[in-house]
């Protein structure tokens, strides 16, 4: 029973940032830009072309100046930047953060290839859907007195870079509902509030693709 339990927690652990505006849903197939929701089990995260996370966040240039695309994660504090993953922190992350982090990791053009035991969905946004969810990421991350986002520690894997996250998270704000809601900035229709598990996410993705017919994108 306590394995069950145990298990459950974590995969509810990592956590999510402030809701944003939501994007009218425009398919028109000129203005339509590919993204990518990853899923690594437990945790989900986008992949997103680098020059728009770049151009809404400029450090992310210096930082990572050659990919030609970013993955990007949001989780717990504590337990993301964790080299080993304890009950006691794992609590602490549910009941007790410290805080929130934003996980960039440089991603070269073959996504499937570097991600080969992640399950990837490729989505097609319009242009102002694209902008509506850049916006949500770089609202994700915490700004000093300054306007600048926080430097924290290296990645966890890859040319990867942990920065300061803004919003609170809990049992019932995790990882995955971080990017349904994401998701929902672009106007999917998607309910963050059930969105807990990496499965949910990917398994709505798949149905709002099957129901547009878009088995690829126009590009």
């Amino acid at each position: 029973m306590l394995k069950v339990m145990f298990f459950t927690v974590l995969l509810l652990i990592s956590a999510c940032a402030p809701t944003l505006q939501t994007a009218k849903n425009d398919s028109t197939i000129m203005d339509e830009q590919a993204i990518y929701v990853i899923s690594h089990g437990w945790h989900t995260g986008f992949i997103i072309p680098a020059q728009a996370v770049e151009t809404a966040l400029p450090p992310l240039k210096t930082r990572f100046p050659h990919t030609p695309y970013i993955e990007l994660g949001w989780g717990d504090k504590g337990f993301y930047q964790s080299q080993e993953i304890t009950t006691g922190l794992t609590l602490r992350a549910l009941f007790w953060s410290a805080g929130s982090v934003v996980h960039a990791v440089a991603v070269p053009d073959n996504i499937t290839e570097y991600f080969s035991h992640g399950e990837i969905e490729k989505l097609c946004l319009s242009k102002q859907s694209y902008a509506a969810l850049i916006t949500f990421i770089a609202d994700s991350f915490q700004k000093n007195r300054h306007g600048e986002i926080i430097t924290l520690k290296n990645g966890i894997y890859g040319n990867s870079q942990f920065y300061e996250g803004a919003g609170n998270y809990h049992l019932l704000n995790t990882c995955n509902k971080w990017v349904a809601k994401g998701l929902a900035s672009t106007g999917m229709d998607i309910d963050p509030l059930f969105k807990l598990t990496a499965g949910s996410v990917m398994e709505t993705v798949q149905n709002h693709k099957q129901s547009l017919g878009m088995n690829a994108c126009h590009l």
